[in-house]
């Protein structure tokens, strides 16, 4: 009786979240379009002035004719409701201006090695910030702490493309492994890698590290572990039985905001290795004001944060039934 009521709970709590999800994302996906409208001009300002800038021209009449193509001479809700009706009942994400491609390919083209690198970045943090974490905690101002702590630091001082640069130059200068500039001839063929892996999540890491560093500090020395070790329970089990698992609360909250940085986060970072994710294209995208594409990638970035904050919420409640009652 009390595991069905446990079900329903857990139920009526992931309905709710995913109820809360649909005004959000619509929400989301005007704020995407009104973003990639903020800058002065369009795709064919850009076009005409990249045009000029190399000596060509383009007639008034045709810059008209391509105006009504691309459609961008009607109000911006217009042209908001033709991306957006289109996407929503026929799954076209709208025609690229510069590629002259459906943005749909484009984005399913790099969206499965996205995905990849940011979930593998993302167990991978996991796996070493958790126990690195716990240790800090538990070894308070030990040696072993003090050497977590700064390295934790660098990785939160260092932006990761400058970290990327530095591993690419020290594996130059020391393993005499050609950097090659920003196209290294080592991962021409490894479309992803491990240490492009480290590299993307090295910032991410050093914060959970602090993170679950100071949640467990705070737990430590409550009453109800001081009880725990008094009933004679080894000090292992004391440990992840109680305090680590009521610090994971704000360690599994950060997934919300983890996922999505991993994706763009990397922008720079996949360009400086030639990483062929949405981040490089989303990049030109903006730079060139080619609507449909940088919006639609806004737009899966924002979804990707909901996702994430719905995926934080499930465990949260799994881990913590305080989260469903209330």
């Amino acid at each position: 009786m009390a595991r069905g009521s446990r079900l329903r709970q857990m139920g009526a709590y992931i309905l709710r979240r995913l109820l809360y999800m649909i005004p959000t994302v619509i929400i989301i996906s005007m704020i995407s379009f009104a973003i990639i409208q903020l800058p002065p001009g369009d795709y064919l300002t850009s076009l005409i002035a990249q045009l000029a800038s190399s000596g060509e021209s383009i007639d008034s009449a045709q810059v008209i004719a391509l105006r009504e193509r691309y459609g961008l001479d009607q109000p911006i809700w217009v042209q908001y409701w033709k991306w957006i009706s289109n996407i929503v009942f026929y799954g076209d994400f709208g025609q690229s201006f510069e590629w002259n491609r459906p943005v749909s390919t484009m984005i399913w083209e790099r969206l499965g090695l996205t995905f990849l690198v940011s979930f593998v970045t993302l167990i991978f943090v996991w796996i070493i910030a958790l126990p690195i974490g716990i240790y800090s905690a538990v070894r308070q101002y030990s040696l072993g702490d003090y050497v977590f702590t700064f390295f934790g630091f660098i990785g939160l001082a260092i932006p990761n493309f400058l970290l990327a640069l530095i591993l690419m130059y020290l594996a130059l200068v020391w393993f005499g492994q050609s950097a090659g500039g920003l196209f290294s001839p080592e991962f021409v063929d490894a479309p992803w890698s491990w240490a492009r892996v480290i590299v993307i999540g090295t910032s991410s890491m050093a914060a959970l590290i602090r993170i679950m560093r100071a949640n467990l500090l705070d737990e430590l020395y409550k009453p109800y572990v001081t009880t725990a070790r008094a009933k004679g329970l080894p000090e292992w089990r004391v440990i992840l039985q109680y305090p680590v698992r009521v610090a994971l609360n704000p360690f599994i909250s950060t997934i919300g905001w983890i996922l999505p940085s991993l994706v763009s986060g990397a922008v720079i970072v996949s360009v400086v290795l030639s990483l062929p994710t949405t981040g490089p294209l989303l990049l030109r995208a903006l730079l060139s004001q080619d609507m449909y594409l940088a919006g639609t990638v806004i737009l899966l970035l924002s979804v990707l944060t909901v996702v994430g904050t719905l995926i934080s919420d499930i465990l949260l409640a799994l881990l913590d039934p305080r989260v469903r009652y209330q």
